[in-house]
Protein backbone atom coordinates (compact mmCIF):
# COMPACT_ATOMS: atom_id res chain seq x y z
CA UNK A 1 0.00 0.00 0.00
CA UNK A 2 0.97 3.79 -0.63
CA UNK A 3 -0.15 6.23 2.25
CA UNK A 4 0.24 9.52 2.16
CA UNK A 5 0.15 11.09 5.85
CA UNK A 6 -0.14 14.82 6.04
CA UNK A 7 -0.40 17.08 9.14
CA UNK A 8 -1.71 20.71 8.84
CA UNK A 9 -1.60 22.46 11.66
CA UNK A 10 0.39 22.00 14.94
CA UNK A 11 -1.97 21.15 17.44
CA UNK A 12 -1.93 17.28 17.31
CA UNK A 13 1.66 16.41 15.59
CA UNK A 14 2.60 13.77 17.92
CA UNK A 15 -0.35 12.22 17.32
CA UNK A 16 0.35 11.99 13.73
CA UNK A 17 4.13 10.99 14.35
CA UNK A 18 3.01 7.87 16.45
CA UNK A 19 0.70 6.55 13.59
CA UNK A 20 3.19 7.11 11.52
CA UNK A 21 5.53 4.90 14.07
CA UNK A 22 2.74 2.37 14.20
CA UNK A 23 2.86 1.59 10.66
CA UNK A 24 3.79 -1.81 9.18
CA UNK A 25 7.19 -1.92 7.70
CA UNK A 26 4.92 -3.24 4.32
CA UNK A 27 3.29 0.41 3.85
CA UNK A 28 5.12 2.70 1.58
CA UNK A 29 4.89 6.22 3.06
CA UNK A 30 4.75 9.44 1.98
CA UNK A 31 4.81 12.49 4.91
CA UNK A 32 3.78 16.19 3.88
CA UNK A 33 4.22 18.52 6.33
CA UNK A 34 3.08 21.91 6.58
CA UNK A 35 5.41 24.76 8.16
CA UNK A 36 3.12 24.89 10.94
CA UNK A 37 3.48 21.17 11.40
CA UNK A 38 7.45 21.85 12.25
CA UNK A 39 7.76 18.07 11.57
CA UNK A 40 11.58 16.66 11.35
CA UNK A 41 11.67 16.00 7.34
CA UNK A 42 12.41 11.92 7.16
CA UNK A 43 11.95 10.27 10.13
CA UNK A 44 12.50 6.67 9.04
CA UNK A 45 14.31 5.11 6.22
CA UNK A 46 11.10 4.28 4.72
CA UNK A 47 9.25 7.10 4.20
CA UNK A 48 9.66 10.22 1.85
CA UNK A 49 9.05 13.16 3.67
CA UNK A 50 8.06 16.65 1.40
CA UNK A 51 7.57 19.91 2.28
CA UNK A 52 3.74 21.27 1.47
CA UNK A 53 5.07 23.61 -0.77
CA UNK A 54 6.72 20.89 -3.38
CA UNK A 55 3.73 21.14 -5.27
CA UNK A 56 5.79 19.25 -8.42
CA UNK A 57 6.10 16.10 -5.94
CA UNK A 58 4.95 13.16 -7.53
CA UNK A 59 1.97 12.29 -4.90
CA UNK A 60 0.30 15.23 -6.50
CA UNK A 61 -0.11 13.17 -9.90
CA UNK A 62 -2.67 10.71 -10.22
CA UNK A 63 -0.16 8.50 -12.13
CA UNK A 64 2.09 7.95 -9.02
CA UNK A 65 -0.64 5.62 -8.17
CA UNK A 66 -1.43 6.66 -4.12
CA UNK A 67 -4.13 3.64 -2.44
CA UNK A 68 -5.27 6.11 0.35
CA UNK A 69 -4.52 9.53 1.95
CA UNK A 70 -4.77 10.60 5.82
CA UNK A 71 -4.48 14.19 6.67
CA UNK A 72 -3.82 14.12 10.60
CA UNK A 73 -4.38 16.64 11.76
CA UNK A 74 -6.31 18.01 9.37
CA UNK A 75 -6.56 22.03 9.90
CA UNK A 76 -10.03 23.81 9.14
CA UNK A 77 -8.18 25.66 6.76
CA UNK A 78 -7.20 22.90 4.72
CA UNK A 79 -10.42 21.45 5.23
CA UNK A 80 -12.37 24.11 3.66
CA UNK A 81 -9.47 24.08 0.79
CA UNK A 82 -9.90 20.57 -0.15
CA UNK A 83 -14.10 21.20 -0.11
CA UNK A 84 -13.99 24.17 -2.88
CA UNK A 85 -11.71 22.59 -5.08
CA UNK A 86 -8.46 25.06 -4.08
CA UNK A 87 -5.05 22.56 -4.51
CA UNK A 88 -2.37 25.62 -3.91
CA UNK A 89 -0.27 23.74 -1.52
CA UNK A 90 0.79 19.52 -2.22
CA UNK A 91 -1.53 18.77 0.72
CA UNK A 92 -4.76 20.02 -1.04
CA UNK A 93 -3.27 18.78 -4.49
CA UNK A 94 -2.66 15.72 -3.20
CA UNK A 95 -6.13 15.52 -1.75
CA UNK A 96 -7.61 16.59 -5.11
CA UNK A 97 -5.84 13.92 -6.87
CA UNK A 98 -7.50 11.40 -4.28
CA UNK A 99 -10.99 13.03 -5.05
CA UNK A 100 -10.39 12.55 -8.75
CA UNK A 101 -9.25 9.27 -8.65
CA UNK A 102 -11.72 8.00 -6.11
CA UNK A 103 -9.66 7.11 -3.47
CA UNK A 104 -9.72 6.58 0.36
CA UNK A 105 -9.10 10.00 1.68
CA UNK A 106 -9.21 10.15 5.07
CA UNK A 107 -9.48 13.98 7.47
CA UNK A 108 -9.02 14.48 10.83
CA UNK A 109 -10.03 17.33 11.81
CA UNK A 110 -8.61 18.85 14.90
CA UNK A 111 -10.48 21.78 16.15
CA UNK A 112 -13.81 21.96 18.20
CA UNK A 113 -16.14 22.99 18.65
CA UNK A 114 -17.29 22.94 14.63
CA UNK A 115 -18.64 26.40 13.22
CA UNK A 116 -21.41 25.70 11.20
CA UNK A 117 -19.03 26.72 7.98
CA UNK A 118 -16.86 23.89 8.88
CA UNK A 119 -19.93 21.38 9.52
CA UNK A 120 -21.23 22.16 6.12
CA UNK A 121 -17.14 21.28 4.52
CA UNK A 122 -17.64 18.33 6.11
CA UNK A 123 -21.01 17.02 4.93
CA UNK A 124 -19.81 18.07 1.31
CA UNK A 125 -16.80 16.42 1.54
CA UNK A 126 -18.11 13.26 2.95
CA UNK A 127 -20.83 13.33 0.26
CA UNK A 128 -18.06 13.26 -2.04
CA UNK A 129 -16.61 10.54 -0.22
CA UNK A 130 -14.37 11.50 2.25
CA UNK A 131 -14.02 9.72 5.49
CA UNK A 132 -14.31 12.64 8.18
CA UNK A 133 -12.83 10.68 11.38
CA UNK A 134 -11.80 13.28 13.96
CA UNK A 135 -9.49 12.15 17.30
CA UNK A 136 -12.85 10.82 19.07
CA UNK A 137 -11.60 8.10 21.82
CA UNK A 138 -13.92 5.30 22.42
CA UNK A 139 -14.58 4.99 26.61
CA UNK A 140 -15.55 1.03 25.55
CA UNK A 141 -11.71 0.67 25.31
CA UNK A 142 -10.88 1.33 28.99
CA UNK A 143 -7.92 3.34 28.19
CA UNK A 144 -5.62 3.82 31.13
CA UNK A 145 -3.67 6.39 29.70
CA UNK A 146 -2.59 8.70 27.26
CA UNK A 147 -0.56 5.99 25.11
CA UNK A 148 -3.61 4.24 25.22
CA UNK A 149 -5.75 6.91 24.16
CA UNK A 150 -3.62 7.41 21.20
CA UNK A 151 -3.71 3.47 20.37
CA UNK A 152 -7.15 3.72 20.54
CA UNK A 153 -7.36 6.62 18.21
CA UNK A 154 -4.39 5.15 15.94
CA UNK A 155 -6.65 1.55 15.62
CA UNK A 156 -9.29 3.35 14.59
CA UNK A 157 -7.44 5.20 11.30
CA UNK A 158 -5.88 1.62 10.70
CA UNK A 159 -9.14 0.21 10.39
CA UNK A 160 -10.11 2.79 8.18
CA UNK A 161 -7.66 2.03 5.86
CA UNK A 162 -7.63 -1.85 6.16
CA UNK A 163 -4.16 -1.96 8.16
CA UNK A 164 -4.43 -5.29 10.26
CA UNK A 165 -3.41 -4.32 14.59
CA UNK A 166 -4.00 -4.94 17.75
CA UNK A 167 -3.51 -1.52 19.22
CA UNK A 168 -7.22 -1.22 21.33
CA UNK A 169 -9.61 -3.47 22.82
CA UNK A 170 -12.07 -3.91 20.14
CA UNK A 171 -15.85 -3.96 21.33
CA UNK A 172 -17.73 -7.60 22.69
CA UNK A 173 -20.65 -6.61 23.22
Amino acid sequence: MKLIVAATGASGVGLTMRLIDALPDSIDTYLISSENADLVREKEERMTSFRDEQIAAPIASGSFGADAMLILPCSMNTLAKIAVGIGDNLTTRAAAVMLKERKRLILAPREMPYSAIALENMLKLSQLGVVIAPPVLGYYSHPKNLEEMENFLIGKWFDLLGIEHALYRRWEG
